[in-house]
Formats: C-alpha cells, structure tokens, sequence
C-alpha cells in the first residue's frame, strides 16, 4: 500500500515484472538493484504449476537477499499472484507468505465479480495481504488467460466496485491487451514504413477514473511494448512472428505519470530472451550448455528490465 500510495503521490509507475525461472529472476532482481527500483514478482497460475509453489515460494525470498547481496540494503521486492482465478488459489498463494494476489473476476457477470473479489478481500487483509481486482477484459492471450475481445472498463462503476469489494489497486482496460500480438491489422493503421501502428489507448476513459476514484491506485495489465528489434532478431534465426506488436512506450510514460502506480510486463522479456536463445542456438550450433544460451538470455532481459526502468516507468531511485 505504502509503495503504491508514494507511486501515485510522485507520479512514477512500479514496474510488476513476471518470472518463470531462475534467469528472468536474475535479470529482474540485478535490473531493480542496480536503480534501486521497487519491483512487484509475479508469478501467474501457470508459473506456479509449472514451477511448483514451493520453488517459487523459496526463489523469491532468495530474491530477497540476493538483491542484499547486490548492495541494495532495503529490498521493495513484493510477491504477487498474477490473473488469480479462483478463491482457492489466492488463498493457497496468502497461507504461502505471498505480499499481494489479484483475483481476476472480470469474466463474470458484474455481482458476481464484485462477490468474488470481496470474498478474497476479506480473507487477504486478515493477512496484510492486498488485493488486485479487475473491472473490464483485456483481449488477448497469456498463458490460461484468454479473451477474444476487449471490454472497456466503464467510470461510472469503479466506485461502486472499489467500495462494495474493499480492493486495494483495480486493473482497468483501457486498450491495452495480453501477448505479442496485441492488435490485428485490420485494427492498426501504417506509418510511411509500412509498419503497424496501434490504436492509441483510451486516456479519456483513464482520466474519467481518476475523476471518480481520485488517488486511488490503477493497474495496466497487457502493457508490453513488442521491442522490433527483438521480433526481428527471433524471426532472422527461425522464428515466424508475424504483426507482432505492442504499446508504444510514450503512452506506457504518459499513463505512469497519472494514477496508474502498477504497470505489468511479461511478453517483452519472453521476446528478449528467445531472441538470445534462438541466437545462440543458430550461431553456435554445437553448443548444449545451457548455462551457454540462458546467460546471455538472462543479459538481454536484464537490459530491458533496466529500459523500462529507467527510461518508461519512472521508477529508478525511488527505493
């Protein structure tokens, strides 16, 4: 809450990084380090079943004091579930000493959404524990996330949502959409390259919220940039990614500035890292250690988190 409230206050979002291993938390944790950056770990339901709760449990607290190894004295590192997607697992991720959990209900019908997210709210805050509830869908893909369509959030509901649920930050949707391919053609328009531009994001809708809801904590998922240079390197060493693109990191800037205090990023470091991979892989093709591929994909991933740090979400030096 502190974190989130100094975010809002100073006008810099916390970057919420996902991991699903050893590398990416590597990356993570030196990149937050090095800009004494309050950093949010996620984890999605995915990531724990297939790196086992117990392991994520026990890689976060190393985090922890890995970061205290790197010098930085005070780590604001925060654990958080990502897309919860039942009571059960947010519970199971609070009795396992995670600092925060999201309960995604945006898929359910308004009151049921609202009795679900409550319903969590009132198990986690016997904790500590805070709470992310999310008021419109995202299109897209992202691991056991799927939606086809987008649904704006609407600014008349978010008080009625954020009182009757007690949530602590709210997830909105405003544009922006889960994976790498976050717009169809048909919904970009070209620039004199040829290349994709996306619809810009609803700032009208943003604002109408911060009307409503003044200084309350905003959350944009989805808000991956789709790095080109990224999507080139994958596709020149085999890769068949095709009209991949994001949100461009002058709108991710310009919301950072307002009431969104949390902004999350997943398939940028996916991208960051395959494209080191798949250069190795082609490059040295003889090569098998994997300490060999996943260093340098740990090193390209620790360049953008340090990018999105210092140079898109604001938040270096603020720990």
């Amino acid at each position: 809450r502190e974190m989130f409230a100094k975010a809002v206050k100073v006008g810099y979002a916390i970057p919420a990084f996902n991991f699903n291993n050893m590398e990416q938390l590597q990356a993570i944790v030196s990149g937050a380090s090095e800009n004494k950056s309050p950093v949010i770990l996620q984890v999605s339901t995915g990531s724990r079943e297939n790196a086992h709760p117990i392991l994520l449990r026990f890689m976060a607290q190393g985090a922890v004091e890995y970061a205290k190894s790197l010098g930085w004295e005070n780590p604001q590192i925060v654990l958080h579930l990502d897309h919860g997607d039942s009571f059960e697992t947010c519970k199971s991720c609070i009795d396992s000493g995670f600092s925060s959990v999201m309960i995604d209900g945006s898929h359910l019908p308004y009151e049921e959404n609202i009795a679900l997210t409550r319903k969590v709210v009132d198990y986690a805050h016997q904790f500590d524990v805070t709470v992310e509830g999310e008021l419109g869908v995202l299109a897209g893909v992202e691991d056991e996330v799927v939606a086809e369509h987008h649904t704006y959030t609407q600014p008349e509901e978010v008080v009625d949502f954020a009182t009757r649920t007690g949530c602590d930050s709210l997830a909105i949707s405003i544009g922006t959409s889960h994976g790498a391919n976050k717009f169809t053609p048909e919904q970009c328009t070209r620039d004199a390259n040829g290349m994709l531009v996306p619809p810009p994001l609803r700032f009208d809708i943003l604002e109408a919220i911060e009307k409503e809801l003044p200084g309350f904590p905003i959350v944009l998922h989805g808000a991956s940039s789709v790095p080109q240079e990224e999507v080139a390197t994958i596709n020149k060493y085999g890769g068949t990614l095709k009209d991949a693109i994001g949100i461009p990191e002058e709108q991710l800037r310009r919301a950072a500035k307002s009431a969104v205090c949390k902004i999350n990023i997943d398939s940028d470091s996916r991208l960051a890292m395959t494209a080191a991979v798949r250069e190795v892989f082609a490059t040295k093709p003889a090569e098998f250690d994997p300490r060999k591929y996943m260093g340098p994909a740990r090193e390209n991933a620790k360049k953008l988190y340090k990018h999105k740090i210092e140079e898109v979400l604001g938040s270096a030096g603020k720990a």
